[in-house]
């Protein structure tokens, strides 16, 4: 494996590279994002930027997460490609699912002001009895998605948080640990295909058609 980074370890000590490796490790293996007290390769900026050069080599790249913590996704050329031909491993009942999760969620919630900044991993939990209403999938069809999601770390599911005058829900979803490797990039694209999705007759829908529409043009000139 190590023969691929080379050219990013060769000049260091045996210490230096153990300790750039365990870190490479982590951020791409581990299901949450890796604290940098945990990780000489991530405290040290140094060490921190060797760890990036070597996922560069693979196309992927080191993502903050938080203060002091982080990850990896992969990189946003190379994401790009991946899915210009419109190629999702997805099953489409489960990514009807899980757009449901993060509009209710995440997308929601920010609209109306409830949640700030960026991150599609915090949000307002959604029952799964909200998600059985909003879809026309058999409620044994929905838990199943819902299973295959949760394995891929794509939702998480946690307790639903109560609102005046509602029944208790025992089940609630929102986003899992793999939206964390999203790159601000593609945070942000995530943010323009809901509003797109949600309220394609919005007027914030039509200015989003409007900054991309220059490099739609480039792309079939």
């Amino acid at each position: 494996m190590t023969s691929i980074f080379e050219p990013v370890l060769a000049d260091l000590g045996e210490r230096q590279r153990d300790e750039i490796l365990a870190a490479f490790a982590a951020v791409e293996h581990s299901p949450e994002p890796v604290p940098e007290a945990v990780a000489a390769g991530l405290r040290d900026a140094t060490l921190r930027r060797s760890v990036a050069e070597m996922l560069h080599l693979i196309g992927r790249t080191l993502v903050r997460a938080g203060p002091g913590q982080w990850t990896s996704g992969y990189r946003d050329d190379v994401a790009e490609r991946l899915t210009a031909d419109g190629g999702n491993p997805l099953p489409l009942a489960d990514r009807a699912v899980l757009t449901l999760v993060l509009i209710h969620s995440v997308a929601i919630p920010r609209t109306e002001g409830t949640l700030s900044g960026d991150s599609w991993v915090d949000g307002t939990p959604t029952p799964i009895e909200e998600l059985q209403r909003r879809t026309q999938l058999p409620r044994g069809e929905l838990r199943q998605s819902l299973g295959r999601l949760r394995a891929a770390g794509l939702v998480r599911v946690v307790p639903a948080r109560l609102r005046p005058g509602t029944v208790p829900q025992n089940t609630a979803y929102l986003p899992g640990p793999q939206f964390h490797r999203l790159t601000e990039t593609a945070r942000r694209r995530l943010q323009e295909e809901l509003i797109l999705a949600a309220g394609p007759d919005t007027p914030l829908a039509a200015a989003i058609r409007r900054r991309r529409a220059p490099a739609a043009e480039k792309e079939t000139s």
